[in-house]
């Protein structure tokens, strides 16, 4: 996105969303001028800003002052989304509370004694500057309730609303920085070979290796990987955020120790095209990962290919189906390794049996799980385009803000099934 874009529709609607977190979660539940007050406005600007500097900090600023940045700035991403939502619930309850305070005062209202006052009408007088007689009338709407009830009603929809945006929060980001889950999946192809039957891919998509998260959960994926002894590692794209070699190579190297009897691959995604595809091809060369830059190679009762992702055309290295995949023997099956799910409508005009994709992260965050899945409902999982299987990983990493929410991080364990077996 340009940074004209950026500044003409992301920023306004930034700020009307601050404003209104900070309108219902400071203003109204503070008296004017009070250090509470002083002290929540000057949070919510400073939680403002770091999280527009964070994206941008995370490729210019010096590392440690982008991890700086970026912890606070990214969480309060996910931190605002499940705020908001939480508020917007509150205000379906906020009229419903303000009645109950209502009945609860007009029934603690007692006849006060000859030449007194009683503490509603006090109140009213605070409010209206006037005195009122013990028979004035109890304020009948929720809007005339005394200043103290209806910041009372303001602090319990607010402490409500934090306290489930805050639990939110960390449960996602226990999820996103915790060990993916090990999934186990068995797909029969109808031309696999059988001496390829009970082949096992490991499949890993979306590391994003970034300010967050470096070397260690590097090395954490590699162990989970190796564990699961497969035959072949994929790595489908994606493996850094928008950093360059030089950034977050060393956080890449453990990726060395990667340990298959049929090697392990890698095809890009749209964030090595955003860093410097060509770059990360040779790196990640030297590592001992093979490239399938548009090319297949043959194995054991199948074919596995690869292609460019579908955003390297905007960079004039874009994915060359023809090249991966034609002129091949049609007796044999084919396995492809596509960074996006979307390139499956290709993939099967060329009569590929199985595509293995990433890219989406399963949505990553609750409620877009479910609202992209009625966009396109190749988010996550196994499914079927023709003659062609396409199946989608969740990714172990994240973009953007540290939290998983419904959308848990997976390395899949795809086992080949023969017919012929």
């Amino acid at each position: 996105m340009s940074s004209a874009l950026f500044v003409a529709l992301v920023l306004p609607v930034l700020a009307g969303v601050h404003y209104y977190v900070w309108r219902r979660t400071v203003r109204d539940t503070t008296s004017p001028g009070s250090w509470w007050r002083r002290a929540g406005t000057m949070l919510i600007v400073l939680l403002a800003l770091l999280l527009v500097a964070a994206p941008p900090g995370e490729r210019v600023l010096p590392a440690p002052l982008a991890t700086a940045v970026g912890w606070p700035g990214f969480t309060w991403m996910a931190g605002i989304l499940y705020l908001t939502l939480a508020l917007l619930v509150g205000e379906a309850f906020r009229p419903f509370l303000l009645r109950t305070r209502q009945r609860r005062s007009v029934g603690d209202t007692a006849p006060a004694a000859p030449g007194t006052a009683s503490e509603a009408d006090g109140e009213r007088s605070y409010r209206t500057g006037s005195a009122s007689g013990p028979d004035s009338p109890v304020p009948a709407s929720a809007d005339r309730l005394p200043a103290s009830r209806r910041m009372f009603v303001s602090r319990a929809v607010a402490l409500a609303a934090g306290t489930a945006a805050t639990a939110a929060v960390g449960y996602g980001a226990y999820t996103a920085l915790g060990p993916p889950r090990i999934k186990h999946l068995t797909v029969p192809l109808a031309r696999l070979g059988p001496q390829a039957h009970g082949f096992r891919i490991a499949l890993i998509s979306d590391i994003h290796l970034n300010v967050l998260v470096g070397r260690s959960r590097t090395r954490q994926l590699v162990d989970l990987l190796n564990g699961t002894e497969p035959d072949l590692v994929a790595l489908v794209g994606d493996l850094v955020e928008d950093a360059d070699v030089a950034a977050q190579g060393r956080a890449a190297e453990p990726l060395t120790d990667l340990r298959a009897p049929h090697g392990a691959y890698y095809v890009t995604g749209n964030h090595e095209f955003y860093s410097g595809a060509e770059q990360w091809v040779r790196f990640v060369s030297g590592l001992g990962l093979r490239s399938l830059r548009n090319e297949r190679v043959a194995l054991p009762g199948f074919d596995l290919a690869g292609v460019e992702d579908a955003s390297g055309v905007d960079h004039d290295a874009g994915p060359d189906y023809e090249a991966a995949l034609g002129g091949r023997d049609r007796d044999r099956a084919v396995v492809l390794l596509a960074h996006q799910p979307v390139q499956v409508t290709e993939a099967a005009r060329y009569g590929v049996d199985l595509q293995l994709s990433g890219h989406t992260h399963g949505g990553q965050l609750w409620p877009f799980t479910h609202l992209t899945a009625l966009v396109d409902p190749n988010v996550a999982g196994l499914s079927r385009h023709g003659d062609t299987l396409l199946y989608v990983s969740r990714g172990t990493g994240f973009w953007g803000p540290p939290v998983r929410l419904d959308a848990d991080p997976d390395i899949t364990v795809v086992e080949l099934a023969s017919p012929h077996a």
